[in-house]
């Protein structure tokens, strides 16, 4: 019985491993990054997703409906909405995507996404793939980026986590070998790591950024954080103005909530998984995971999304008017960053700050003693159209 259990668990590894090879070679055919400005109308999808998310979304694209008026006047800049990327669409299909809900966001260049739900095994939905892990698989978005920014603490912080490799890219893919063994995969390869590694140090470098921190496990997990490890240390010897060093993902989210270290952070790289907690441990200081957003980029694609979940519980307690948008209109700055709307970007990130951190004139709670969604993002274009933005946002620094 033993044998059986071992050459059945080798054939589902074999077709999983000549999945990664043939992966390796169309990332390797791919072609250079989208040039925005020579397109003749640039495409934003939004997709409002599950629970919190088409709310939440609705107020950002409120707010890039003001920031984008000339463009979208114009045709310089289309809206499309994209619906059906819920849980409940997606069960029906047994899919994380549905196929024409995938169709409609490859038409888009970029799309600002709600979050989505992803089932849990032994949940009343299908034990389907998170459509997160999926779109960024299909659309081949390899760097995830998370800035967060807190003035008041010398706070500057940009955070590039690997989005289509580590122990999320075969994570419904395990293998139950036996009913006492159940085996997991971590996937790292040269090309994905020096690509998102590369990103990284081309961004500090076009940024005047001297720091660059890699973290890994290596001492432990030697194999595949040993690769993603060595490949970025022979990178940074590319770029000998910029500082390298390097952390333990324990050790470091330790030294995130240092006040003598974690000023001392620029630029971190990581791979998924340990990106993926080290951005929720420091989206806390900005003011929690409902005021961050996220870029996942790719050559050929951008999806912009807030980092934080669907938020059942504020559906079923009939809440959702008080959902924090922040994170959706981080992530819609983001996005005008990307396409070349630079001046405008920063703009909308002056105005968060400042009813975000510095103001506060409204506070959202998830509560009724808290603002609404709509009220809180009447105040952020309240703040951005006021006088002296730019002055405003100076004097709190």
């Amino acid at each position: 019985m033993s044998n059986e259990l071992i050459e059945r668990a080798k054939e589902n590894f074999g077709t999983l491993l000549q999945q990664q090879l043939d992966r390796i070679k169309e990332i390797k055919a791919g072609k250079d990054f989208v040039d925005y400005s020579i397109l003749p109308t640039i495409i934003i999808g939004f997709i409002g997703g599950d629970g919190i998310g088409p709310y939440i979304a609705e107020e950002a694209q409120k707010v890039l409906e003001v920031l984008l008026a000339d463009e979208l006047q114009s045709g310089k800049v289309e809206f499309r909405y994209i619906k059906d990327l819920t849980i409940e669409k997606r069960a029906e299909v047994n899919k994380p995507i549905p196929d024409d809900v995938l169709e409609k966001i490859k038409q888009c260049h970029v799309t600002l996404k709600g979050p989505t739900t992803t089932p849990r095994k032994g949940d009343r939905w299908p034990n389907i793939e998170s459509a997160n892990v999926a779109l960024r698989k299909e659309l081949d978005l390899f760097a995830n980026i998370r800035p967060v920014r807190v003035p008041m603490e010398n706070i500057d912080w940009i955070f590039f986590r690997e989005n289509t490799e580590g122990a999320y890219a075969l994570g419904s893919s395990g293998i139950d070998v036996s009913e006492d063994l159940a085996v997991d995969f971590i996937v790292t390869t040269t090309t994905g790591s020096e690509r998102l590694i590369r990103l990284a140090f081309e961004y500090a470098n076009r940024n005047n950024i001297n720091k660059v921190t890699l973290v890994t496990k290596a001492n432990v997990i030697k194999t595949t954080d040993g690769k993603f490890l060595t490949i970025g240390q022979e990178i940074a010897k590319e770029y000998p103005e910029i500082e390298t060093d390097d952390w333990y993902i324990d050790i470091m989210t330790a030294k995130l909530i240092d006040p003598k270290r974690r000023t001392q952070f620029r630029v971190m790289v990581l791979t998924n998984l340990y990106g993926d907690i080290l951005t929720d441990e420091a989206a806390e200081f900005q003011g929690g995971v409902g005021t961050a957003g996220s870029a996942n980029i790719g050559k050929k694609y951008a999806m912009f999304e807030a980092i934080h979940g669907s938020a059942p519980r504020m559906v079923d307690e009939g809440r959702t008017q008080y959902a924090d948008p922040s994170s959706m209109i981080r992530a819609g700055s983001m996005l005008l960053n990307h396409i070349g709307y630079l001046k405008r970007a920063k703009k909308l990130e002056m105005a968060l700050d400042i009813v975000g951190q510095f103001e506060k004139k409204l506070e959202i709670t998830g509560r009724e003693n808290g603002a609404t969604g709509p009220e809180f993002c009447t105040y952020i274009l309240d703040v951005l159209h006021g006088p002296d933005l730019e002055k405003k946002w100076k004097s709190y620094q």
